[in-house]
């Protein structure tokens, strides 16, 4: 039930004008004293709420929802004809189609959510997600190659996001290994991967992609690790203009991105795409250090080879190293 009234709540304030306390209880079937609990339960999303006496609530600024109707349209424009489905308020984009397995999803099917209660990183990390700030997204995929191709998929996605983003705005970003992508050397995106199945059969695979696209100030602050935006990046490249982000474009591109990619993954592997993330490789031929829990390993960063495994130079020779819970750093 709450969970309801606040997605009604934020459809009634999206526009960013001011609405009654009173009109809003009457409309919601709920007192005053809950409207009250219930707007300070948006800014705890990161939704940035205030209240003026005699005027009723308003947001800082109006909400330019994702539009599932809209992003089907331009997909299917694009000659993509894959299911999406937007969310209001969702646990995990990822969790939620894993939760479908086996039989509800269909292959290169997506789900978009304007917030994460529970958004996850790699490694147990949270992942903050604000309300309408970001991009949220997931998509499901059948790997008939099996739990051994699946170490190239964060590979594949990562090249999927730096194809949305130059399409649209006409940016290179830089990729580093296992799954984020950079911007002048701090996180842009971030990429988790989730599989299903047995080692030695086809799998099921869930790619999730959080993409910063303006992230607010409160947000911000709960963020430990150095960050930018779209929003910034942009502005940075066009003198300092603000650039309005159009989420709906976006995510349709970044779906249209993501299926190519996957496709061409799947009739060609790795091999074809070696080349284009050495391009983008911010850590490549730097030192770098390899954290796995408390060990850490230094080395040379020689890129990636063709089943997107890292390779690192220690002392002259070249070792592989595999996904997992592995985490790359710079070292100066």
């Amino acid at each position: 039930m709450a969970k309801v009234i606040r997605e009604q709540l934020i459809q009634y304030l999206a526009d960013g004008q001011f609405v009654s306390g009173q009109w809003l209880g009457e409309q919601l079937g709920v007192s005053r004293a809950a409207i009250s609990k219930h707007v300070a339960s948006l800014g705890e999303m990161g939704l940035d709420v205030y209240s003026v006496t005699g005027k009723g609530y308003k947001l800082a600024e109006p909400l330019s929802l994702l539009d599932e109707n809209k992003i089907q349209q331009k997909l299917h424009t694009l000659k993509q004809e894959n299911k999406v489905e937007v969310h209001n308020l969702i646990d995990s984009t990822n969790s939620y189609l894993l939760r479908r397995l086996p039989n509800q999803n269909k292959n290169l099917q997506v789900c978009l959510a304007e917030y994460q209660d529970a958004g996850r990183g790699r490694r147990g990390r949270q992942w903050i997600s604000p309300f309408g700030s970001h991009i949220y997204m997931s998509m499901y995929w059948y790997l008939e190659q099996g739990m051994s191709a699946a170490m190239g998929l964060s590979v594949v996605a990562a090249l999927a996001v730096s194809d949305a983003i130059k399409a649209l705005y006409q940016i290179d970003v830089q990729l580093k290994w296992p799954n984020d992508i950079y911007y002048n050397g701090v996180k842009l995106a971030g990429i988790l991967i989730d599989l299903e199945g047995q080692a030695l059969e086809p799998c099921h695979c869930v790619i999730g992609i959080g993409l910063n696209i303006n992230m607010p100030k409160k947000s911000a602050e709960q963020v430990d690790q150095p960050w930018t935006d779209l929003q910034t990046v942009v502005a940075m490249g066009n003198s300092g203009k603000v650039i309005e982000i159009d989420r709906n474009e976006l995510a349709t591109r970044l779906i249209e991105k993501l299926s190519i990619r996957l496709k061409q993954h799947h009739v060609q592997g790795l091999n074809s795409m070696v080349n284009e993330w050495a391009k983008q490789d911010f850590y490549l031929n730097k030192p770098v250090k390899l954290i796995t829990g408390t060990r850490e390993k230094l080395g040379i960063c020689r890129g990636i080879n063709n089943q997107g495994a890292l390779l690192l130079e220690t002392d002259g020779q070249i070792s592989t190293i595999y996904g997992g819970e592995v985490s790359m750093r710079g070292v100066k």
